[in-house]
């Protein structure tokens, strides 16, 4: 008899530590995603205005030596990231696989113009810059227009700085709902020991002494906790890479081992503070109030 109730208090042990690390990994887990998504915020941001190109249409009379030596100086140009030259010949072939009928048949000519198709660097891309540059291109005598997605490149801008703020909020209102989270875990294993913690009390433990072993056996359910949780950020980054490449999320090694160690700490004060307060509180209960 007084084995199988033993047996049951070690069960019943191991499933309240087992669901303080679940809810510490949780919690800790989502906080690293969102962690991720403020550090690359940037970087996706950058990725998408690099994906709007400028089209630079020339004249029919414009100079093959002009667009040469335009090609190479949009090349060198602080604002270029790529400049790719696009001939009719080419521009009609694309226009016509992509509409699946040869316009040139029945038009008996091309009408379409030599280009050059240019995307920019992420901090040249706002309405402002674009229209600079747009405007020193169709100043050359031999371009017939310089053309963009305008109402894409506001639209973005905007976007972009109404998601950082969302994120930062979300970000804050998460670490806050955290906290909670792991402290209602840690709050709810002691309060299963308060009559233990009374006893101890009542035959002359000081709180130092009570509050201690309850204290490290939570840093190593936090520290646990905070490595699965890191565990499971690693797993989602190499699948986020593989589906997303083009963000190189796992580039910034240094950004990344601050996120992995904040977690890690994190999981560690986290779970410090919450068993603090909470042995705090049932050490100041008389003994009539532990049974509310």
């Amino acid at each position: 008899m007084a084995q199988s109730f033993e047996t049951y208090q070690k069960r019943k042990l191991i499933s309240s530590y087992f669901s303080v690390v679940l809810s510490i990994a949780l919690v800790l887990f989502l906080l690293g995603v969102l962690g991720l998504m403020v550090l690359n915020a940037k970087k996706m941001a950058d990725h998408f205005k690099e994906q709007i190109s400028v089209s630079i249409f020339f004249k029919d009379a414009a100079k093959e030596v002009e667009i040469n030596q335009l090609e190479k100086s949009l090349t060198a140009a602080e604002y270029t990231k790529s400049a790719n030259f696009v001939s009719k010949e080419e521009a009609a072939k694309k226009h016509a696989e992509a509409i699946g009928e040869d316009f040139e048949e029945f038009l008996g000519y091309n009408p379409l113009k030599n280009s050059i198709d240019i995307t920019l660097k992420s901090e040249f891309v706002t309405p402002e810059q674009m229209e600079e540059i747009v405007a020193e291109l169709s100043a050359k005598k031999y371009i017939d227009s310089v053309t963009y997605d305008k109402p894409l490149v506001g639209l973005l801008s905007d976007n972009i700085r109404k998601i950082s703020i969302w994120v930062l909020a979300a970000s804050a209102i998460f670490t806050f709902i955290a906290v909670l989270l792991i402290n209602s875990s840690i709050r709810l294993s002691i309060y299963s020991k308060r009559f233990i913690i009374k006893t101890m009390q009542m035959v002359g433990a000081t709180k130092t002494f009570i509050r201690r072993p309850f204290i490290w056996t939570n840093i190593k359910l936090g520290i646990i906790g905070a490595l699965v949780a890191n565990v499971a950020l690693i797993a989602t980054l190499f699948y986020a890479e593989k589906t997303f490449p083009e963000l190189a999320l796992l580039d910034d090694y240094t950004l990344l081992t601050m996120l992995f160690a904040s977690v890690f700490v994190l999981g560690i004060l986290i779970a410090f503070l919450s068993t603090y307060f909470a042995a705090q509180r049932f050490l100041n209960l008389r003994t009539d109030e532990l049974y509310y």
